[in-house]
Order: structure tokens, then C-alpha cells, then sequence
């Protein structure tokens, strides 16, 4: 049988570029840090799979929170590309919870967005204190 015909119908078969499907999250406590970005966002959180608490973004990729116990969580960066009608909600949510955010990927301006692009952007730490970003508009690389 060849790779073709293991898919039931075309909209199963492999993309055509490289795309991300989904990412481990390490997290001490998977359910808290999963829900959390889940709330700021505004999404859910998707049903237990294996060892991984999924959380949705909506574009085809995935958040996997893994719990890693035992040793410190390495601290990651990831960053979201959020509707613009949707980013005050989401600084709002960001506040209700006690959470600074910061204009800045180093956090020193604190209570701050940018305006990176013609859009929006905010940086926030996680649980633990993965580098979280939220912006309305993609950076223009050269």
C-alpha cells in the first residue's frame, strides 16, 4: 500500500510544506499552565491525550503541556499571533490575574505594549516562566 492510499480522504494527506503540528509545553503542573494560557487567550483546554494536556490554538497546531517533575522547566519563548479586536480582552484578562506584562521580550517595561509593526504586542511569563508574546501583526523580516 503506498503512503497515498494509508489516508482515507485528501484532506488527511501530508502537507505539501513543512508545518507545525504541535509542541511539548514542559510545565511543573501541566493542568495549571495549560488552563492559564487557555484564559488569556480565550481558548480551551482539549481532553487529556497520553501524557499531554493539548490546548488548541486553532490554525492546526497544538500545545501539548507535558509535566515534568524533578527538575527545573527550561524557559521557553512562544509567541501567538492574535486578532487585533481580541488583544485588550487578553491585557485585560492579563491584569484581572495579577500578571504583568511587558513591552519588551526582556520585561522592562512593565504595564506597557508595543507597537511593533503597526500592531499590538505584549510579553508575559507563564507559571514557569516561559516567555509568553502576544501580537496582532507578524514581524516583516528582511
Amino acid at each position: 500500500m503506498s503512503h497515498e492510499q494509508q489516508y482515507q480522504d485528501e484532506s488527511q494527506l501530508p502537507a505539501t510544506t513543512a508545518q507545525l503540528n504541535h509542541t511539548a509545553v514542559y510545565a511543573s503542573d501541566r493542568r495549571l499552565s495549560a488552563e492559564f494560557l487557555a484564559a488569556i487567550l480565550g481558548l480551551e483546554v482539549g481532553a487529556p491525550f497520553g501524557p499531554f494536556l493539548p490546548v488548541d490554538l486553532g490554525n492546526g497546531v497544538t500545545l501539548d503541556y507535558y509535566e515534568k517533575t524533578g527538575e527545573p522547566i527550561q524557559s521557553q519563548h512562544y509567541a501567538f499571533l492574535v486578532p487585533d479586536a481580541q488583544f485588550g480582552g487578553m491585557i485585560a484578562r492579563l491584569e484581572a490575574v495579577g500578571v504583568t506584562y511587558y513591552a519588551d521580550p526582556n520585561h522592562i517595561e512593565p504595564g506597557q505594549i508595543n507597537r511593533l509593526f503597526g500592531g499590538r504586542g505584549a510579553y508575559f511569563a507563564d507559571p514557569d516562566g516561559h516567555n509568553m508574546e502576544i501580537m496582532t501583526r507578524p514581524y516583516i523580516r528582511p
